[in-house]
Formats: C-alpha cells, structure tokens, sequence
C-alpha cells in the first residue's frame, strides 16, 4: 500500500463521518487554543515585567545598609552598623568603571503651592540621578553640583506635580513648601509613568542633604551606582564591598546587582510560564481521550471495512499504520485550527485592551502542536491495534 492510498483512505473516512470527525478535532483544538492563549499572556507579562525593571537602565548596582542574604530592597534595612554616609557615596566614583554614584533619601510629606497641597514622596537625590536612572527634563534643569553643606532649597518636580500644583501656569522659578521649608523649582521632569508600582511622575525631587534634614536621617537608604557598559560587574561589586568594608570595619551592607535580579525575575517568570503551559496541556489529555473514544467506535463501525481491506492483503502492519495516520489527522487539524483560534483571541485581547501585555510564544506553539499529533498517535494506538488484530473471516461476516 503506497502512502497516497493512505491518505486517501485515511481521508475518506473522516469525510464520510464529518461531525464525529469535527467533535475530535474540536477537542485538540480547544487544548491547543489554550495552550497558546496562555503562554502568549505569560510571556508579554514576563516582557513587561522584565521592560519595568531595566527602565532605569541595565548597568546598576545597588548598595543598601544592613547585612542580608536576601536580594535588598530600597530602605528595607536600616537597623546597621553604620548608616550609609553621603562620604561613601563620593568615595565609591573613585572605583575604576564606575560613572556615577547617586545617594538616595525617600519620605512623603505634604507639598504645598498656592494653596493648593498633594501628598506625595520626596526623594533625596544628587545631580547624577538623570544619567543613573535614565530620567530626562522637561524644562528647565535638575539640580546642580553642590557640596553637602551648601545644598540649596531647590526642587524638580515630576510631570504629575506640574499638572496638580501649577495647572495654569509656569512652575518654573516659583516655591513649594514641603513640610516646614520653602523650595524654588528648578526643573520639570518628562513623564516617566509607573515603574513596579512606584509613580516616577508624582515625586518631588531635592538635595539629599535637604531630604536627610527634613526626614530627620542620619544616613542613607540606598546608594545606585552606575557602571560602564562592559565593564566586569564582578570586579566591580568586589572592589564595592571591600571599600565599604574598610570604611565601615565590617561588613554592613547589602549589594545588589541588576543582573542578578534579572536573572532571578527571569527564571522565576520562565517558571510560571512553564506551569501555566502545563495547565492549558490538561486541554489536550481530555481531547487525548476523546480521540480514543472515537477511534474504538470507529474500530467497531468499520469492522467489514477492516476485515476487506485484510482479505485483499493488506497486513496487520497497514491496517495499523491506517488507523494511526487517520487519529494522527485528526489531532493535526485539530491542532492547527487551535493554534489559530489562540493566536486571533490573544491578537483581538491585545487590540481590545491595549494595556494588556501579549507575546506570541512561538516555541510553545510548535511544541503544542508536537504533542497534540503525538497525542492522537497515542490515544488511536490501541484501537489500531485491535482493528488490526481481527481476524478476517469473523470482521467479513460482521459486514
């Protein structure tokens, strides 16, 4: 039996029963359709959530006081040694690689202008925070270079602030009070949007000796520093620590990497990914079993079929190959219209919810495609087998 007789066989036969042919497939398909829906939500929330980290740039490395094991969190360890100083801060831009250094204070308090007030956070900050974080300005400039003890009551403001404090005019040169002190704006910043949850456009930006005396800090909550791109981080981070640890006597303090988290965010995020194909594949067990009911009905239907095929001279080989290649369809189309049907509702979620990240998975797409044919040719096994097994006078006299 050639493989065109094969195909015509097969074909014939999902022809001539057409709907029970459609309910099969239809089961593949809506396993496959899952699968894909799934993976595709997966990974464009695994693309956003990794685009939110590196919106500050790639090449960070963050130092926070206190000891821990644990990746550290900005202001999360506090209860140290020795609090981190604006003097380390100056002395990590004297490391080989590193760009900047930024000391970064953090508190909410009320902002005040032309009675009208918002309550939002203030961040203490140096003049290389647009390079570090990748902040631009909008108008007018950030804050200058200044010494510690010369740091003047000057303000930026994010993009949000500008539009609540000063929605009719030119906040530039004009004062805000925050707590019990007057500051002149400076700068407006561009918009920034949300980044983890953290407003970058409803903050306040002063000098981090001004934030440290109006939040009553005696040291810093985090100190990012920026490296050159291709510079050895490892080194880098070493040289971090063994400094801070001549300065400290101990060592105090909590490194983090952006690499790291990256890589950490990554592997947890492909994870999840992973489990939510598994879930979407419990789809394709049921259509499995579906196309096992199908095909022993089958089997039993075409007894005559089965029984005249062997009297011609056809091997039990064949008639297994045949029942095979027809389950083996079956779970393709299937398989197809389910990838399609996946692809369009995730591309429709897309365009109907602009915000709601989607990333087409197309490894997850050929492997559920791989599987659904492996799962026909599985699940039409052991009818294919029996229909193979009857024996040839007894399947003719059933005709």
């Amino acid at each position: 039996m050639l493989l065109g007789d094969y195909l015509h066989l097969a074909t014939t036969s999902i022809r001539f029963s057409r709907m029970r042919s459609f309910l099969t497939a239809l089961g593949i398909a809506v396993g496959i359709a899952a699968v894909v829906l799934l993976t595709a939500l997966g990974s464009g929330a695994q693309q956003y959530i990794l685009q939110q980290f590196t919106q500050f740039g790639a090449h960070i490395i963050a130092i926070n006081p206190g000891k821990s094991s644990t990746l550290g969190v900005s202001g999360a360890m506090i209860s140290n040694v020795r609090p981190l100083s604006l003097d380390d801060a100056d002395s990590l831009r004297r490391i080989p690689g590193v760009q900047t250094a930024v000391p970064v204070v953090q508190g909410n308090s009320p902002v005040e202008a032309d009675k009208r007030t918002r309550w939002t956070t203030v961040l203490g900050l140096n003049h290389e925070t647009p390079q570090t974080w990748q902040l631009q300005v909008a108008s007018g400039v950030f804050l200058p270079v200044e010494s510690a003890r010369q740091a003047r009551n000057l303000a930026v403001i994010g993009a949000k602030i500008r539009s609540e404090l000063f929605p009719d005019q030119n906040p530039l040169g004009q004062h805000i009070r925050i707590g019990q002190e007057r500051f002149r704006v400076i700068g407006v910043m561009e918009s920034k949007g949300q980044i983890l949850g953290f407003d970058m456009d409803d903050a306040v930006y002063i000098p981090v000796a001004r934030a440290m005396a109006l939040f009553n800090r005696e040291g810093l909550m985090e100190i990012d520093v920026l490296y050159q791109a291709g510079a050895d981080e490892a080194g880098i981070i070493r040289q971090i620590r063994d400094l801070l640890i001549q300065r400290h006597g101990t060592e105090d303090i909590t490194i983090t990497s952006q690499t790291d988290m990256l890589k950490t965010l990554g592997s947890i995020l492909d994870i999840l990914k992973a489990v939510v194909a598994g879930i979407g594949s419990i789809s394709l067990l049921v259509g499995g079993v579906g196309i096992l009911t199908i095909m022993s009905i089958a089997v039993n239907e075409r007894t005559g079929e089965i029984g005249l095929l062997r009297a011609l001279g056809a091997s039990r080989r064949q008639v297994t190959r045949l029942f095979l290649l027809e389950a083996a369809a079956l779970a393709g189309l299937g398989g197809i219209a389910g990838m399609l049907a996946g692809i369009g509702i995730a591309l429709l979620l897309h365009v109907a919810i602009p915000a709601m990240p989607v990333q087409i998975d197309w490894l997850y797409v050929f492997l559920a495609e791989i599987i659904a044919i492996t799962t026909g040719l599985l699940a039409g096994f052991a009818p294919a087998r029996r229909a193979s097994a009857l024996p040839p006078v007894e399947a003719l006299r059933n005709e």
